[in-house]
């Protein structure tokens, strides 16, 4: 590679894998002409050294390289640029790119061990599953060919209803109940039917970053309310925020602290809801589905005036795979959240949505649940026994464990770091509003099985963090 003319470069602060940065500085550099054909590119072992990374991530990036056409390897020349280019690739065509928005960076792109959000693969009854869902399809691709209610099937609205009474202590007819995308597929619905452009919204400080991005997106504004050890504090709302249109909230199990609404403040909360006329969004993520305490009864169970509008999903308690959840709407939002379902968000495919109906009504579901707090505990157990073995303040939040780092630590740096190591821990910062008070800290999901591997990672983690600190 001719020297003063490419310079390939990588940056390790961002989660684009450095095979593909390697991949795409070089495709760039070929099709600029700054790498003419018959270039002698150097060894993946010599590259890897320059760089200071493993032989593996620069073989990958050739062999991608090689089956683009772009690059061609001997024994007698090495790996040199194409003499004769592909013709598809004369116009360059960059290849899809990572967004480098927060969102993307530090919430839907890590892959590894620690990754937030994902139930364990291991305890999922995938096979039984799978013959669920093709009885449904082929039982669905048989049947007359009609669209399919937008607002979901009505046999697996029955069963959620069913469930929600049981389980969270909440009473709805099953016309009450739509069945969404996923938790962003009701959100989208909701503010599509609520229509409170330019209104203001209380949401948590910490809380889910994407979920705000949302609000934000329908044109709302934000207004922080702190959470302490009862939750969302509803007195510094209305002192602070008293004309909001809106509040999102996860009272069950507050994401990221963990922390359940404490009986007086979800009274407080609903009393103001009324007086003030506005929406509640409870947003039940985890279900019933904890490990250090009884589940509490949802908010909605409370709601005698059709304030709070309940979502809830089946991506931790079965599988984010299916993007499979529902939403329970107050009487009054039945006839306009119908019309923005049949007009924009349908409910998901019909044979997806009778597969769930038979895990849930064939009694699989509660089964499962069960199962998968028992694999929890004992995994959340020994991931927060290996973590304070190693010096650190940990605790259980939820489905992840919080380590919790000095306040001048960079755990965003940290967390874009550890991603090159097959590492995906999600920055505790990011989850705060920029410019407020916030805390540092590392939360690691614990779908990974126990074992030697689980351990090393945690070595490796504790390694990068100490560069830091």
């Amino acid at each position: 590679m001719p020297k003063n003319t490419f310079k390939l470069e990588i940056e390790r602060s961002i989660r684009i894998s450095l095979s593909e940065q390697i991949r795409t500085r070089i495709t760039e550099a070929i099709k600029s002409g700054v790498l003419t054909p018959g270039t002698r590119l150097p060894s993946w072992i010599d590259l890897a050294k320059q760089l200071g990374i493993s032989r593996g991530t620069v073989k990958t990036a050739y062999e991608r390289l090689s089956d683009e056409q772009l690059v061609t390897s001997s024994r007698s020349k090495g790996t040199c640029v194409a003499e004769y280019l592909p013709v598809k690739n004369k116009g360059f065509i960059k290849s899809e790119q990572l967004p480098r928005t927060s969102i993307y960076q530090d919430f839907f792109f890590p892959k590894g061990h620690f990754k937030m959000g994902i139930p364990a693969s291991d305890a999922f009854p995938s096979t039984l599953f799978a013959r669920l869902f093709s009885a449904s399809a082929r039982k669905r691709i048989s049947s007359q060919q009609l669209y399919a209610d937008p607002r979901g099937e009505m046999e697996l609205k029955r069963e959620i209803a069913v469930q929600l009474a049981l389980s969270r202590g909440v009473n709805c007819h099953p016309s009450q109940i739509f069945i969404t995308s996923g938790f962003t597929g009701a959100m989208g619905t909701i503010l599509h039917a609520l229509g409170l452009y330019g209104k203001k919204v209380w949401v948590e400080n910490p809380g889910f970053p994407p979920a705000r991005r949302a609000l934000e997106i329908a044109g709302l504004t934000l207004a922080p309310i702190p959470v302490d050890a009862e939750g969302i504090d509803v007195s510094y709302g209305e002192l602070n925020a008293n004309d909001a249109a809106l509040v999102l909230i996860t009272p069950g199990q507050q994401a990221p602290l963990g922390v359940t609404l404490s009986l007086e403040r979800r009274s407080q909360l609903l009393a103001w809801a009324e007086r003030k006329q506005s929406w509640i969004i409870e947003d039940d993520y985890l279900g019933e589905l904890q490990l250090t305490r009884r589940a509490a009864p949802a908010l909605v169970s409370m709601d005698q005036r059709g304030r709070v509008i309940y979502v809830g999903s089946f991506s931790k308690t079965i599988s984010p795979t299916l993007r499979l959840g529902f939403m329970v709407v107050p009487l009054s939002l039945i006839d306009t959240v119908s019309d923005v379902v049949a007009s924009l968000a349908p409910a998901p495919d019909p044979a997806l949505q009778m597969a769930a109906k038979a895990f849930l009504h064939e009694g699989h579901f509660l089964r499962h649940l069960r199962k998968m707090k028992r694999t929890y505990m004992s995994r959340s157990d020994s991931l927060l026994s290996t973590l304070k073995g190693m010096g650190y303040e940990a605790e259980i939040n939820g489905l992840s464990v919080l380590l919790k780092l000095p306040k001048s630590t960079d755990d965003i740096m940290i967390a874009r770091y550890a991603y090159h190591d097959n590492l995906a821990p999600s920055p505790l910062s990011a989850w705060y509003i920029p410019d407020t008070s916030f805390q540092s800290g590392l939360l690691l999901g614990i779908a990974d099985k126990e074992g030697e591997e689980i351990l090393n990672a945690c070595k490796r983690l504790d390694q990068l963090i100490r560069r830091f600190l």
